[in-house]
């Protein structure tokens, strides 16, 4: 079985914001130009799931345009970590100490103080890896880097993991496309 992850376009936002569960829109022609890039490479009926944030779902019905199969089902288990107070935020003007506090308990704490843990969001996105497992059907997720990120990891068997220095560090590209295979 095959699963594609593709990044949306680069936000209409400054650059260096924390905007992970925020709202923002992807930039317009990005989108268009992604979604024709992507669509030639991929093959016919693939399931496509969406995060419901804008920034992703105007690049799924983008693609859908190009493709045609069913709609992209919107699913929030697949949308970018929650940084609580920090989003909207450059990442610049993060206190050191919260964002240090943060790092020393990665697993558990709540990033930006009210907003997810790194094991909450690793929960979520496993829980759409084993529904697109048990669904038995390539796939294709239009997602944030941190998703891709958390996917690869359940791919490689982490659930979960208890340091910072454990995340994957490589960079996600926007419009960047992952395929993760693995035995149905």
């Amino acid at each position: 079985m095959r699963l594609w992850l593709l990044r949306h376009a680069p936000v209409q936002a400054e650059a260096g914001l924390c905007y992970g569960r925020s709202d923002w829109p992807a930039e317009p022609r990005a989108t268009r130009a992604i979604a024709r890039r992507i669509a030639a490479q991929l093959p016919p009926g693939l399931a496509l799931r969406t995060s419901p944030l804008c920034r992703c779902a105007g690049l799924a019905a983008a693609l859908h345009a190009l493709l045609g199969g069913d709609p992209p089902r919107h699913d929030a288990r697949i949308a970018e970590m929650d940084f609580g107070a920090w989003e909207g935020r450059p990442w610049r003007d993060i206190p050191r100490p919260e964002f240090d506090a943060w790092i020393q308990d990665f697993a558990s704490a709540p990033a930006g103080g009210s907003g997810e843990s790194v094991r909450r969001f690793m929960a979520r996105v496993a829980l759409a890896w084993d529904e697109w497992r048990a669904g038995g059907k390539d796939a294709l997720w239009v997602t944030h880097a941190g998703v891709i990120r958390a996917a690869g990891l359940v791919h490689a068997g982490m659930r979960s993991i208890d340091s910072a220095a454990r995340w994957p560090a490589e960079p996600v590209a926007f419009g960047g496309l992952v395929l993760l295979e693995t035995a149905g």
